[in-house]
């Protein structure tokens, strides 16, 4: 005789499988990324910024890794929502991936200008005036990891609540280091090694949530 499969049994599966996408999305970013800064002619991670690789030749690999990202984000987002119901932050944190989501896809799309020689060719130092193009991608840079950093910190509120003390601490640092990285005032020098090391830290973050909520719904 055979069995059919239950509508709750279906909706389980969908919801891991957007559950899922959390971790395929906090991988693809820093993979992309480090596998290009390493292996790229002339790119110095020391000078330039993760983001300048969608300029050059090969960009399309980091538009990938933006827009890949910010899609699965997106999806991920939707699994979270259904996740975290009910219970503190059930729709804020969701909301908040979801921007970041967002926010990477228009990293992709809206690339920074050429500047300290990147891609080879491009002139030594900054460029007088930024385009429009490069402004917002600043923009969606900084959206993308506030957000992050918020719904780490409301995460944290939550496991708190819930007597979950090592999720609570490691959702609040990942979030405070984040944050004391890429938001407070340090020297221009070293902004792409901070920003590089920030995201690697959202990313580890966002792929730890999706494990751990997938579980939640098994």
């Amino acid at each position: 005789m055979t069995s059919l499969t239950t509508v709750p049994e279906i909706q389980l599966r969908r919801t891991r499988y957007l559950l899922g996408c959390g971790t395929v999305a906090g991988i693809l970013f820093p993979a992309l990324s480090f596998g290009q800064a390493f292996t790229r002619p002339g790119f110095d991670l020391r000078r330039h910024a993760l983001s300048s690789l969608t300029l050059g030749d090969l960009g399309w690999l980091q538009f990938i890794a933006f827009v890949g990202t910010g899609l699965l984000a997106v999806a991920f987002a939707v699994g979270l929502r259904r996740a975290l119901r009910p219970g503190r932050a059930a729709t804020l944190v969701p909301l908040l991936v979801g921007v970041y989501g967002v926010a990477m896809v228009g990293g992709g799309v809206f690339v920074p200008d050429p500047a300290l020689g990147w891609p080879p060719g491009a002139p030594a130092g900054l460029p007088e005036h930024a385009s429009t193009g490069s402004i917002l991608h600043t923009v969606c840079g900084a959206a993308a990891f506030l957000s992050l950093i918020a719904a780490g910190l409301l995460l944290a509120r939550r496991f708190a609540g819930q007597g979950r003390r090592g999720w609570a601490v490691y959702s609040a640092a990942s979030g405070v280091v984040a944050f004391v990285l890429t938001a407070l005032p340090w020297s221009e020098e070293s902004a792409s090694i901070r920003f590089a090391v920030g995201a690697v830290i959202i990313s580890a973050w966002l792929v730890a949530l999706s494990w751990r909520a997938r579980e939640e719904v098994s």
